[in-house]
């Protein structure tokens, strides 16, 4: 036998392996079981095949796993830049309507006549009602609609003027909004008792 110290592993554990069988085999041989050579080799070989089987499994999940991992990685990062993203392309909408503030201003200073500040004011809220419609964001209309706690926030109660009207917004104090089909703000109202 070979001194064990300079031999690989892989030899000495297939060394062992050959002498385990042999064990076997002369055990069998002693109890006087009707197992063969052929027989088992032909175990051993089952056994080398699963052994490869699982192996090769085990390396197939890890591969799956070191994928999956960074599919992850990769999603929460493109998440991330899509949020930051949103958020830029947003404010850089609003920026012409600071501009358009930033110059009514300008032009108002020495303004006395208010019909032209209030035009100009109106120019600007219709500019930014526009920009928010075309980012999905819509007014909700409130008033003399049935309350309805899921769009509504009842702030206050009071009398109906008419039987008609209770239950129903009688003011609105501050306007809600819709994002896509979704409750960006509750409106603020008065409702009828």
């Amino acid at each position: 036998m070979a001194d064990r110290h300079n031999q690989n592993p892989d030899e000495i554990h297939n060394e062992a392996e050959d002498t385990e069988i042999k064990d076997v085999l002369d055990g069998a041989a002693d109890s006087d079981a009707d197992i063969t050579v052929d027989e088992a080799e032909g175990l051993q070989k089952q056994i080398d095949d699963l052994a490869r089987q699982l192996a090769k499994e085990k390396n197939d999940y890890l591969f799956l796993r070191a994928d999956f991992d960074n599919y992850r990685k990769r999603m929460l990062k493109e998440r991330e830049e899509l949020m930051r993203n949103a958020a830029e392309k947003t404010l850089r909408g609003l920026l012409p309507v600071i501009d358009d503030f930033e110059r009514g201003l300008e032009a108002t200073r020495g303004a006395e006549d208010a019909a032209s500040v209030r035009q100009g004011m109106e120019l600007i809220y219709n500019k930014l009602i526009k920009y928010l419609a075309d980012n999905g964001v819509t007014p909700m209309e409130s008033t003399g609609a049935d309350f309805n706690p899921d769009f509504h926030e009842a702030i206050a109660a009071i009398p109906a003027p008419t039987p008609e009207q209770k239950g129903k917004v009688i003011d609105t104090t501050q306007r809600g909004y819709i994002i896509n089909d979704k409750v960006l703000r509750h409106a603020k109202v008065a409702v009828g008792e």
